[in-house]
């Protein structure tokens, strides 16, 4: 058994020394009977629901904090606007229904001290799922006969691809990077994952890398898939010149953060047949500008950020898990899950 560390012991302390009085500001859509389960989750506190279930339908979930509440608040559970949560100066820990925190970590958005949880793990299936379809439709260039279908084109349009035996190459081996891993294994492909520390095995990984064999790895790779966050390490790594280094069909896609590819160089690669094809669902910036070429160019598949969210029902049920769980802990004084600050 290994012993807490002092980060955790400190937050132990600081959590049982705060549930007192504290004021939960909850940004999640849930029904009745969640909303009971919340309350009893933290037994005494006040808690304000601040979004009604009838938001749940939609795919992304409109979330703020009411501007009475925001000098009292210390809990927050969901993803209002950055400036609203700097805000809150009484702050102590903000649980995000999001993977992604990239926005709250800014310098200013959050008080010192206070806590940030993600919803990390919530993601995978449906991120992976969308990810692996970008790439099968791709390599079967089915939106070109999406177009050709369009014009009335009966006409064949060439060579197609397929995962099985292809080299795939994983930038980001977390939830979403490993279950891309795997479904593309199940295909028969081998699968290569690139992580800030490769001596640590992930499951639905045949091979681990580290940042530093990028180079030596994009030649030979069939398809390259990024599900990384979005940090000063990792904007623009897949550049113009990574780019020309890809096998000309060689597939790209992007469903972590949309600063990791540079879309203006992936567009002039697509034009110049550089590599076969790609697959966005996240963009730099986003959405892309009206002229932007990418919009035009055949074999670049682009979707509106719409992997995640809730547009799986179960991503809701997991995020909900999630900060239910995260909120318990945060009440018996335990450590929380995916603390990211």
């Amino acid at each position: 058994m290994t012993g807490k560390n002092d980060a955790d012991e400190q937050a132990e302390k600081q959590n049982k020394d705060r549930t007192g009085d504290q004021l939960i500001i909850n940004c999640l859509p849930l029904d009745q009977g969640e909303r009971q389960e919340f309350l009893q989750a933290a037994p005494g506190v006040r808690q304000e629901f601040v979004v009604g279930m009838d938001m749940r339908q939609r795919m992304q979930w409109p979330m703020g904090v009411p501007q009475s509440f925001r000098s009292e608040a210390t809990i927050i559970l969901g993803n209002p606007p950055a400036e609203q949560v700097a805000a809150c100066r009484n702050l102590v820990w903000l649980q995000t229904s999001s993977a992604g925190v990239d926005a709250y970590l800014k310098p200013g958005v959050l008080p010192k001290g206070a806590m940030l949880t993600s919803a990390s793990g919530a993601y995978g299936q449906s991120v992976s799922e969308h990810m692996f379809a970008m790439m099968w439709a791709l390599m079967k260039d089915l939106p070109g006969y999406r177009d050709n279908q369009r014009m009335g084109r009966w006409e064949p349009r060439g060579a197609v691809l397929s995962p099985r035996g292809c080299q795939v190459l994983v930038l980001g081996t977390g939830d979403i990077g490993a279950s891309f891993a795997r479904l593309a294994k199940a295909v028969g492909a081998r699968t290569i994952g690139i992580r800030r520390h490769p001596d640590q095995p992930v499951e639905g990984f045949d091979r681990l890398a580290g940042f530093d064999d990028l180079d030596a790895l994009l030649p030979e790779m069939d398809v390259v898939a990024l599900a990384l966050p979005s940090t000063p390490q990792t904007r623009h790594i897949i550049d113009g010149r990574r780019l020309e280094i890809m096998k000309s069909t060689a597939v790209l896609i992007n469903a972590g953060r949309g600063d990791a590819v540079d879309c203006m160089a992936l567009a002039r690669a697509l034009d110049e047949n550089d590599i076969f094809g790609a697959g966005l669902d996240v963009t730099e910036p986003e959405p892309l500008p009206e002229d932007h070429p990418l919009w035009s160019q055949p074999r670049c598949l682009l979707t509106p950020h719409v992997a995640g969210g809730a547009h799986l029902a179960s991503n809701v049920d997991k995020i909900l898990e999630i900060c239910l769980d995260n909120l318990h802990r945060f009440m018996d004084g335990r450590p929380l899950r995916n603390r990211m600050r």
